[in-house]
């Protein structure tokens, strides 16, 4: 599978498919075709168009879309996204608030690297801003960055948010959200053990593999049943000349949405059935949920080969974070080496990718850490995505989580969480 030409075909099977949406929907709306009472048009065009928006959509990295929130003086404040660290595979970006003082609460939030971009975390970032100065990792897709930038696996990775917790200081409260959980907790471990003034103040993980052994899950079941030699055999490509990456080894972002839309191919079949129906009626509109949904959902990107098959091996095959094992640059990184740090987790009752056991163990190897400076919660009913930015984390779990930033955030001046009022973030058009 390590060839271009493999990469360039799914490239190639996607374009095509954009083509023929374009194609149906503008020959299907031709003007002399409204004379017609064939409904055969309006299904065409429906096609035509829900197909080229879906195709369209795997290789666009959408928008973050946040553009003001109203302040505490009722008046709006404009958002700009800046950039504070800048390397080859990700950035550390700041959702920098005009006419704003700074914020008693700083929060860098880790957002996964698990085939989708980091607006993901859109509604967790739009949630978090009336209250803190948010800052994100914002991880780049692996097709555009040119072989010459290096290799980039989980010890690169663990690196990258060292540097990013340096630059922010040391009262910054870190928020890491599913898969990047076990490596940050590995890399608040190695400030403890190199740069202890760095560390952060708090650590919360949501959702995240810290011992994948500790409840089994169909993620789980398949690093077990699937060899490396198989997987880098089966999942790992070169990039096409297309683009500026040619001939970095990838798993394919087109490759990771085969494999989510196959775990729920009926429900994903049907959703799409029904939009075309929709579309064909004319109740179909540009910001309606399925497109909100979809536009994130298929937009995909790919991940660097060592960092997917160095996440599989170490993380989930040889468990060496669970078992405190981790390397990083042949350096030991001892977890009990955390002492100063808050630590909470967070796990969704009903997670069916990160299962509750598997995140609350990070608390059990801060052997250094006093139980006051431990918290732990189980969200009742709530699923993967819920526990972040459903329903759950607006109405329980992010007062929780700003509750514990303030209990140990050092300052007795910091304010108590509020809750935004609904309209308080004005997201653009398309998010």
């Amino acid at each position: 599978m390590k060839y271009m030409a493999t990469y360039d075909l799914m490239e190639s099977m996607r374009n095509t498919n954009e083509w023929l949406g374009a194609t149906a929907r503008a020959m299907a709306s031709y003007p002399a075709f409204a004379l017609s009472m064939n409904p055969i048009f309006q299904m065409t065009a429906a096609w035509g168009d829900v197909t080229e928006r879906t195709f369209a959509r795997m290789v666009a990295k959408p928008d973050w879309g946040i553009r003001s929130i109203v302040g505490p003086d009722g008046t709006d404040h404009l958002v700009d996204v800046v950039r504070v660290v800048e390397r080859p595979f990700g950035d550390l970006i700041q959702f920098s608030v005009r006419r704003r003082e700074p914020m008693a609460r700083r929060v860098m939030l880790v957002a996964p690297m698990s085939g989708h971009y980091a607006t993901l975390l859109r509604s967790t970032v739009a949630s978090l801003l009336p209250d803190c100065d948010v800052f994100v990792t914002d991880w780049h897709n692996a097709r555009d960055i040119p072989v010459s930038a290096g290799k980039f696996d989980v010890e690169d990775y663990t690196l990258y948010l060292v540097d990013f917790m340096r630059a922010l200081g040391p009262d910054t409260h870190v928020i890491a959200v599913c898969q990047p959980v076990p490596l940050t907790l590995a890399a608040t471990a190695y400030l403890a053990g190199e740069d202890p003034e760095a560390q952060p103040r708090s650590l919360t993980l949501i959702g995240g593999p810290v011992d994948p052994d500790a409840a089994a899950t169909e993620v789980t079941d398949f690093g077990r049943r699937v060899t490396m030699g198989q997987l880098e055999q089966w999942a790992i490509q070169r990039v096409g000349f297309k683009y500026k990456g040619a001939g970095r080894l990838v798993y394919p972002g087109l490759l990771q949405l085969a494999g989510f839309m196959s775990m729920n191919w009926e429900r994903h079949s049907k959703a799409f059935q029904d939009q075309i129906m929709r579309a064909a009626r004319g109740e179909a509109s540009d910001h309606d949920a399925h497109n909100r949904f979809y536009d994130e959902y298929l937009a995909v990107m790919d991940m660097t080969a060592e960092f997917y098959l160095s996440t599989v091996e170490r993380v989930f095959k040889n468990r060496e974070i669970a078992r405190n094992e981790f390397t990083v640059a042949g350096k030991h990184v001892d977890i009990g080496a955390i002492t100063r740090v808050a630590v909470k987790t967070v796990e969704g009752a009903n997670d069916d990718i990160s299962a509750p056991g598997q995140c609350v163990a990070a608390l059990k190897l801060c052997t250094g850490l006093p139980e006051s400076k431990k918290a732990h919660h189980v969200e009742p009913g709530a699923g993967h995505y819920g526990i972040f930015a459903g329903k759950s984390w607006r109405l329980n779990i992010r007062p929780l989580v700003l509750n514990f930033i303030d209990e140990h955030s050092g300052r007795a001046d910091t304010p108590a969480p509020r809750k935004p009022a609904k309209p308080s973030i004005r997201l653009a058009s398309g998010a």
